[in-house]
């Protein structure tokens, strides 16, 4: 083997290693998130998780991964669309506390009500007193949540001005990533200090000691994912339930068993990689 290929060897067996420490971390967090939602369950808890940044910054990414392992039955992604004219014309909260959790549930917001600090100021979608309203009314309503017994838990998911352009250069070219690239997407690419003044602006409102504001640094994706659950999980005081293996009882044997149709009158799917 020469030395070139000693090198290439190494570095590759470094990834495959740190592959498999990404895998072993993400499947014990994935147990702990089962955990946790057991323990929703029983105590009958309420969570609600915000995840914002950037565009490309991987919210979506950890929304996906924090979701996997549960049962989607009481864990939900909130992703809601632009606003229709009626929810226009409703109190700004108003769409967004439909989608608040009953008791052992948990929601996971993809972009939240702040829309209305990050997008809406930027893209002219708001007037000037809305959006001063929303940063005076904001931390009041997160209060009042957190007063009712909801856990809530907000992330900021930080991305450097480079790596976001290198992941929206990647979207733009590769045809399964192209949809996540929108208009909007390519017309705030040219408004990177526009947003970051907007930001400074919100944390500076509603990143109180009561509903903070956590700031995930995202350039390294599988790091982001990693850090963001685990910290997620520290900030919830659930409990763990001892695993009790089921044991199934024996299987029953009909008295007229079934007989299957042949395969012959079915319309069977070919199996195109036999």
């Amino acid at each position: 083997m020469s030395k070139h290929d000693d090198k290439k060897h190494h570095h590759d067996a470094e990834a495959a290693l740190s592959s498999k420490h990404y895998g072993r971390e993400l499947e014990a967090l994935d147990l702990e998130l089962i955990h946790l939602q057991q323990w929703a369950q029983k105590t009958g808890a309420r969570l609600v998780v915000i995840f914002e940044g950037r565009d490309a910054a991987g919210k979506g990414g950890v929304i996906k991964r924090i979701a996997e392992p549960l049962n989607p039955r009481f864990c939900r992604i909130a992703a809601l669309g632009v606003p229709t004219e009626k929810e226009k014309s409703q109190w700004y909260f108003q769409r967004y506390v439909a989608h608040l959790p009953a008791a052992g549930e948990i929601v996971l917001f993809d972009r939240s009500w702040y829309n209305r600090a990050g997008v809406e100021k930027v893209m002219g979608f708001c007037t000037s007193d809305e959006y001063e309203a929303f940063l005076k009314d904001c931390p009041d309503f997160e209060a009042l949540l957190i007063r009712s017994g909801i856990h809530l838990v907000k992330f900021w998911f930080s991305v450097s001005d480079e790596e976001q352009e290198k992941r929206l250069q990647e979207r733009a070219n590769n045809p399964l990533k192209q949809w996540k690239l929108s208009p909007m997407d390519i017309k705030a690419r040219d408004l990177w200090d526009d947003y970051s003044r907007a930001k400074d602006r919100m944390f500076s409102s509603t990143d109180t000691d009561l509903s903070p504001w956590y700031v995930v640094d995202a350039d390294d994706k599988q790091k982001a994912r990693l850090n963001c659950i685990r910290h997620f999980l520290s900030l919830i005081p659930y409990t763990r339930e001892p695993f009790t293996p089921l044991t199934l009882p024996p299987k029953k044997v009909a008295a007229d068993p079934y007989v299957r149709p042949p395969k012959s009158s079915q319309r069977i799917v070919p199996d195109y990689y036999g």
